[in-house]
């Protein structure tokens, strides 16, 4: 009958899992088969289509590789079905990496979708250019991030943030500073979702650059409440970091508490013992210290514990705070704030959201109002058990620096059957800690019933609880003892170690901690234990009983008694002992002869004899080394009468004086050697620092940036955002649009400025040409000309035409580009500069500075590792004869080695020269016309045949390279050996400079707005070093030397053609706004012309603010030139 019922029960599960599997798409993993996959993805129906892609993306589920169906699943990326896009997205994320090549044929699908009317697609999109993670493409997904960011979809700026990990995931160095400013921008919006995604980047990107928290502090704290969960974890973590950082721990919390003076003072008094255990009963009957605890809690968070504790006791003890650093939960508007908005998610559903919140409460909440936390931390137990083990983890540490908090809930923290050892351990360890007078009946109670429980191990646990009880609580010590004697009262044997034998042990171990602190009234328990040495057996345990005669032998009147008859016994059994027996019985013997006195001397000296004779037939060779040792120590104890005469001071009885004592020291206060984490971390878990585990920071280390940050919070609430810009972009039919510009805000601020200093006056440009009339040689620096002259016809020319002219230049305004601008079709570009023309500019030649330009020059082989043959290339402003894909390279070998060289020599590489990684290929026909395939060319290198020794030989190379990002692998041959070398390329290069007339520049600029136009901000600080040179300040023009220091800068880092310097007229000649240089050229490949416009903003004499915009064409080199214009103006001038 059962087993038909069980056949029954079988066919009834069968069919209801039938039943449930109609109208879903399980019957997918049946069909492992995939031969029918490909006539489905050539099909022209999309549910075919969807089918095919599901059976893929069930075999990825399965572990099958299917990257084989790549090329037919590429091909179907630009289909209209949303299904379709959307497994198409899922089968391109997975394999991307492992098939770039393909990948990137879809770039260009993956931006028209970043135009496609529904959010959804430019959210799929995004996340499938962020997961293909190849540098190459880096330009283009920073791009379409910094779009994404402004998107007016919350689930697309959602995305963006969750984008922003992966991109600096990528270590693109140059394009730190633009995700860094992303982050902000998101760190500002209005949604909770996209708030929550931007503080998991900022913790992933920059965790310690805490402006961006600054200008959004309170805002974002109003929005916590409102963030998703694991978003609110981040969040707070990052707050409460930003507020020690900013206004320093608060005074009256438990971390503040612990520095207040009174407990400075009482360290004063005891430094010696600071760590020590502080015989003074508190009010909940402890002897722990609170404030000794709690001060290493806070030091702990803030040093970390491995820092902290590797100080001497000493520096620790004497380090006193200054107590002006912190501040006040009543009066600190930002810290009453935080705890406002974190006091409700202590009653979150989500475990760790409450836990982060307590951490808050912990840390930052007054001392009276810690209790808050209690009961939302004690709700948490009725979770799931590895919910309660983190929480209980948390609790132990909250417990240890502040018991009173739990001491009323004692029960909540009984041992419950179902509980898994980890639980249990945790529970006993807190009992033990906040247990009192008038709790430790019921807890001693349960401790009991722990005892019998079947697993030993947590029985043994409950034994070592009851010694800490006896510990803190001195008044049932007596109790304690009698019980934890009754449990060595037991028959234990050797067999059964792993069982009773952990009890037996433990249980001995808390008698010895507790008589260490009082020996002088428990001398009878030692003798107890000693004449219960024939009936235990466990070696350990007996071990710990003769170290407790040894070490006590003086003590009381009884002991000294009982000494005689138990050492013959330990003589007469010492070789069937154990090894840590033996070594234990030896030195207790010495201790004990070391005190004896003389009606007894004779005895000890007899027994120590016996077993140090034994110890030299001993098969163990510690314990023979012991016995030897012994021997030679004691030789004045156990020689001869005329021997102990003789040398009583002797050096080795000194030596043997101090290594065993020659009177008992009363016990040192243990060092408190706990460890403390940041509450809810997982290093808090696993006691020691996890990757990625950081302390909180130095209080008040953001103290000397307040300025900075208030009036970048000031500036903010004045300058309204222009949100119009961020819907438009999307209702283009253009997809390529959406990689546009990738700064819009940057941009529309960057207008903002420039109309602010426009207001300057017009003829106040006479003050700065005075300063160089001094010299009666020279040229007066400024010349005014009348504003209605054309500037084409007087300007243009002359700069372009004669560029090597001494004269320094001539000057006029040029307030009719105003008028064309006007004129002109409607453009984001005209826009941007509307309110920059409106300032008064001047126009000025700074001569020739081309004797000035000095190349950056590159290390292509170290004389270390050349065998003293050093190579190094700079690369060169010719233009190749042979074709205008190959760069010129200026190469020089010198030989700092004792022999000379012979046969030098460049090549290429025997492998194809591939690239540096294999991911790292491009294939996109916007950024390069030659073919991935292709080999980089090199034009043969004339041979040196030979080069003396501290010769230096120069040789000009042209080389084609694949990618204007990637290094070119050669091989330098050099007295028949190769030494493998890489050539890195230089974009700055691959342009030539492109003359042209100023209106023919505004032209082209006009012509190349939106997705052609590039704008990043940096600082620049050259030009300070500069002027601190200038021994008469008055001589030189400050604006001219901005202007000479970054036009040499970027001369010298690209092959790019001066176009022109204009200069703001103004009253005040300290103010560089307005100042803008513009430089042109084209690239060497195709011609297409590259504009660069530098503008500047602030004093002459402070760093400066600049903004860079690129106009080009080609996408992918107009992003990476922008990278790279800024990368080497924020770098310092070299020395």
């Amino acid at each position: 009958m059962f087993t038909q019922f069980g056949a029954t029960a079988d066919s009834l599960s069968k069919a209801s899992t039938m039943v449930f599997r109609i109208g879903t798409d399980a019957h997918l993993y049946d069909d492992p088969d995939d031969v029918n996959i490909t006539p489905l993805l050539d099909s022209k129906f999309d549910s075919e289509k969807c089918e095919a892609l599901k059976r893929l993306l069930a075999l990825i589920a399965q572990g099958c590789d299917v990257s084989g169906f790549f090329p037919q699943v590429v091909k179907n990326v630009a289909s209209q079905s949303m299904e379709v896009k959307k497994l198409v997205y899922l089968y391109l994320l997975h394999y991307a990496e492992k098939r770039p090549d393909e990948a990137l044929l879809s770039i260009n699908c993956f931006q028209k979708d970043l135009g496609d009317p529904n959010p959804l697609v430019r959210a799929w999109a995004l996340r499938t250019m962020a997961g293909i993670r190849l540098h190459v493409i880096a330009p283009l997904v920073l791009a379409a991030v910094g779009k994404c960011a402004r998107d007016p979809s919350v689930y697309v700026r959602k995305c963006a943030a969750n984008a922003l990990p992966k991109l600096y995931d990528l270590r693109l160095e140059e394009n730190i500073t633009t995700i860094q400013e992303l982050v902000g921008i998101l760190l500002n919006d209005n949604s909770p979702g996209v708030v929550g995604a931007a503080a998991a980047a900022f913790a992933s990107i920059c965790p310690n650059d805490f402006s961006l928290i600054a200008k959004n502090y309170r805002r974002l704290c109003e929005t916590l409440p409102d963030v998703e969960e694991w978003g609110q974890i981040v969040l707070i973590g990052i707050l409460i970091r930003y507020i020690i950082a900013r206004h320093g721990l608060v005074k009256e919390s438990l971390m503040g508490a612990s520095h207040s003076p009174e407990n400075s003072n009482s360290e004063k008094e005891g430094s010696e013992s600071y760590f020590g255990i502080n015989e003074k009963t508190n009010d909940i009957g402890g002897v722990i210290c609170e404030s000794e605890i709690a001060e290493m809690v806070s030091r702990s968070y803030l040093e970390g514990p491995d820092k902290y504790l590797s100080q001497p006791c000493s520096k620790i003890a004497s380090s006193v705070k200054d107590f002006s650093d912190f501040t006040s939960a009543k009066s600190n508007d930002d810290v009453k704030i935080l705890l406002q908005c974190t006091l409700p998610l202590l009653w979150s559903q989500n475990s760790a959201v409450v836990l982060a919140a307590a951490g808050v409460q912990w840390i930052m909440a007054p001392k009276d109002e810690i209790k808050r936390i209690v009961k939302p931390l004690l709700f948490l137990l009725r979770s799931s058990d590895a919910s309660k083990y983190v929480v209980l983890c948390n609790i132990q540490v909250f417990a240890k620096a502040m018991p009173t908090l739990f001491v009323s809930h004692f029960e909540d923290f009984f041992v419950s059957s179902t509980d898994p050892y980890q639980v249990k351990a945790l529970k006993l360890g807190i009992l033990s800690l906040i247990a009192t007078d008038s709790s430790i009946s019921p807890i001693f109670n349960e401790f009991q019933d722990y005892i019998k429980d079947p697993d030993r191990r947590f029985a043994a646990d409950a034994v070592a609880a009851i010694g800490l009880c006896a510990q803190r609580l001195p008044n049932i010590a007596s109790i304690c003892l009698e019980g934890l004697l009754v449990l060595t009262s037991y028959d234990v044997d050797i067999a059964s170690m792993d069982e009773e034998a952990v009890i037996l042990i433990q249980a001995i171990n808390s008698i010895k901690t507790i008589i260490k602190h009082e020996p002088s009234s428990h001398d009878k328990v030692i003798v107890h234990l000693a004449l219960k040495l024939d009936s235990i057996r466990v070696p350990s345990a007996r071990a710990m009983i003769i170290w407790m005669l040894g070490e006590y032998n003086s003590t009381g009147h009884i002991i000294p008694k009982v000494l005689p008859t138990v050492f013959k016994y330990l003589a007469w059994s010492f070789s069937s002992e154990a090894l840590g027996m033996k070594l234990q019985i030896l030195n207790s013997m010495v201790k004990v002869l070391l005190h004896a006195e003389e009606e007894a001397l004779s005895t000890f000296k007899t027994l120590l004899n016996y077993v140090l004779e034994l110890t030299k037939c001993d098969l163990n060779y510690d314990v023979r080394d012991r016995g030897r040792l012994l021997q030679k120590l004691l030789s004045h104890y156990i020689g001869t009468h005329e021997l102990e005469e003789s040398a009583p001071d002797s050096t080795l009885h000194v030596l043997a004086g101090h290594i065993f004592g020659t009177e008992t020291k009363p016990i040192p206060s243990e060092p408190l050697a706990y460890r403390f984490y940041l509450p809810g971390s997982l290093s808090q878990m696993v006691l020691h620092a996890a990757p990625g585990y950081e302390p909180l920071p130095q209080p008040l280390s953001l103290i000397c940036n307040d300025t900075k940050y208030e009036s970048n919070m000031v500036k903010d609430m004045k300058q309204p955002r222009n949100e119009a810009t961020q819907s438009e972009s999307y209702e283009t039919d253009d997809a390529d649009s959406v990689s546009g510009s990738l700064n819009e805000e940057s941009t529309s601020g960057y207008n903002s400025q420039d109309s602010k200093t426009g207001s300057s006056g017009t003829r106040g440009s006479h003050e700065s040409g005075s300063t160089s009339n001094d010299d009666e040689h020279a040229v007066p620096l400024i010349h005014l000309s009348d504003s209605g002259n054309a500037h084409g016809n007087q300007f243009g020319p002359s700069f372009n035409q004669n560029p090597d002219s001494n004269v320094l230049g001539e000057l006029m305004f040029i307030r009719d580009l105003e008028s064309w601008l006007d004129d002109s079709p409607g453009s984001t570009h005209n826009s941007v500069e509307l309110n920059t023309v409106s300032q008064s500019l001047a126009r000025i030649s700074i001569g020739d500075i081309s004797s000035r330009v000095k190349p950056k020059s590159y290390t292509l082989l170290d004389p270390a590792n050349g065998n003293g043959l050093s190579v190094e290339y700079i690369f060169s402003s010719e233009v190749s004869s042979i074709s205008p894909l190959f760069v010129c390279i200026q190469v020089t070998f010198s030989n700092s080695s004792v022999e000379a060289m012979s046969n030098l020599l460049l090549v290429e590489e025997d492998s194809g020269m591939r690239v540096e990684s294999s991911d790292q290929v491009l294939t996109s026909d916007e950024s390069s016309k030659m073919s991935v395939n292709d080999v980089p060319a090199l034009v043969p290198m004339e041979e040196i045949t030979k080069l003396e020794q501290g010769q230096v030989m120069q040789r000009t190379l042209q080389v084609q390279f694949h990618h204007h990002l990637l290094p070119l692998k050669l091989l330098l041959w050099c007295n028949g050996k190769k030494y493998p070398v890489k050539l890195r390329p230089d974009i700055g290069y691959f342009v030539k400079p492109l003359s042209m007339e100023i209106d023919m520049f505004s032209i082209k600029e006009s012509q190349l707005p939106g997705m052609f136009e590039y704008i990043r901000r940096c600082t620049f600080i050259d030009h300070i070093e500069e002027l601190n040179k200038l021994e008469n300040p008055l001589a030189k023009d400050n604006f001219l030397v901005i202007c000479e220091t970054l036009a040499l800068k970027v001369l010298s880092n690209a092959n790019l053609f001066l176009l022109s310097v204009d200069m703001p007229v103004g009253t005040n000649l300290d103010d560089a706004s307005g100042l803008r240089l513009r430089f042109s050229g084209e690239i060497l490949s195709n011609s297409i012309p590259c504009l660069l416009t530098i503008t500047v903003e602030g004093r002459c004499s402070e760093p400066l603010d600049t903004s860079v915009k690129v106009n080009c064409e080609e996408t992918v080199f107009g992003l990476n030139f922008l990278n790279r214009v800024v990368n080497f103006l924020t770098q310092p001038a070299r020395l």
